[in-house]
């Protein structure tokens, strides 16, 4: 237990009477953007501080934090170490409750940063009380969502913070790291290196054609990545995975010749030809006049994608990557 009675994460859970008491030993509160039509706090009806909250007054201030599924989301923040930022509906004695579309999640005063240690009870609960409506950056440390608790600290936020500044300020642009795939997204994935999240842009992760980039990495992968650029200012990192691979162009004209029969995959289907792969990075352009004797209307008449084809290398432009290739002049 800390201070005043409050659990501690570390020690043994508290009993159902710890989350009853937490709603009698005061109700200091506003309503709280959310569905439900229920009375907030009553300190009657409620067994937990995590039952849906009450709609607010047509002149609340408070902002809702809608998300598709709050345990999903709180679940994967706990995972990845996510720092959420939270309004603050309510308080007691206690700490405060925190509004997360439909759940109520609960912050013990020893987690809470700038309390007065040395004030009274009566003024540490009107310094809780004046929270209320004000915004936090929290990080998740208990969850259970069979129990309905939801129990988060701005001190271990305030932590992240501090580690993800002094990596910040030591990154430089050409530092090789290992970090955490953290998110997926059409446009990239997003890389934790301890505490600070770079961008992966999906042109970054291979030299070779991505859809998307589920393809190639996976959720929660460690990967090791080349740092592109620093903007300090918006605390934005670019990172590349590719950069640490060799670049199948830089030798493509000592492996391969002009007039070489080989094997490639096709990928890619336009009006005017198809790409194929002839080994990972490295595609070349059949040309719509290139892939079959006689009259069609569309190159998807010949090939589709995933076949495998023998074509004759034409042309060879490591300069401007770029590869000639025939299936009808094999």
């Amino acid at each position: 237990m800390g201070e005043m009675g409050i659990w501690v994460p570390g020690n043994t859970p508290p009993d159902e009477g710890y989350w009853k008491s937490l709603l009698c030993d005061g109700e200091n509160g506003q309503a709280a953007p959310l569905a439900s039509q229920e009375m907030y706090w009553d300190g009657d009806n409620l067994d937990s501080p995590f039952d849906s909250m009450a709609e607010p007054p047509s002149d609340s201030t408070a902002e809702t934090v809608a998300v598709e599924d709050p345990w999903e989301f709180a679940r994967e923040a706990m995972e990845c170490g996510q720092v959420v930022e939270l309004p603050v509906v309510g308080s007691n004695r206690g700490g405060v409750l925190v509004g997360l579309d439909g759940l109520r999640g609960f912050v013990p005063a020893s987690h809470l940063l700038n309390l007065s240690p040395l004030a009274g009870e009566d003024e540490r609960c009107a310094e809780l009380q004046r929270l209320v409506g004000s915004r936090l950056s929290l990080k998740v440390i208990e969850l259970d969502a069979e129990r309905g608790r939801f129990v988060l600290s701005e001190r271990a936020s305030q932590l992240d913070e501090s580690q993800r500044q002094e990596l910040l300020d030591t990154l430089c642009a050409g530092d090789i790291r290992y970090g955490r795939v953290s998110n997926l997204c059409s446009f990239g994935a997003f890389v934790d290196l301890g505490g600070l999240e770079g961008l992966v842009h999906v042109s970054e992760l291979s030299w070779g054609r991505v859809e998307h980039p589920g393809d190639v990495i996976k959720k929660n992968q460690i990967v090791e990545v080349y740092v592109l650029n620093i903007d300090r200012q918006r605390g934005r990192v670019g990172l590349s995975i590719k950069r640490l691979q060799p670049d199948p162009w830089q030798a493509v004209e000592d492996v391969y010749q002009v007039g070489q029969t080989v094997e490639g995959t096709i990928t890619h289907i336009v009006d005017f030809g198809a790409f194929a792969r002839i080994e990972q990075g490295l595609e070349g352009l059949i040309h719509i006049s290139e892939l079959a004797d006689g009259n069609f209307v569309h190159p998807r008449n010949v090939v589709q994608e995933g076949d495998v084809v023998v074509a004759r290398i034409l042309t060879i432009d490591s300069r401007r990557r770029r590869m000639g290739l025939s299936i009808r002049r094999t």
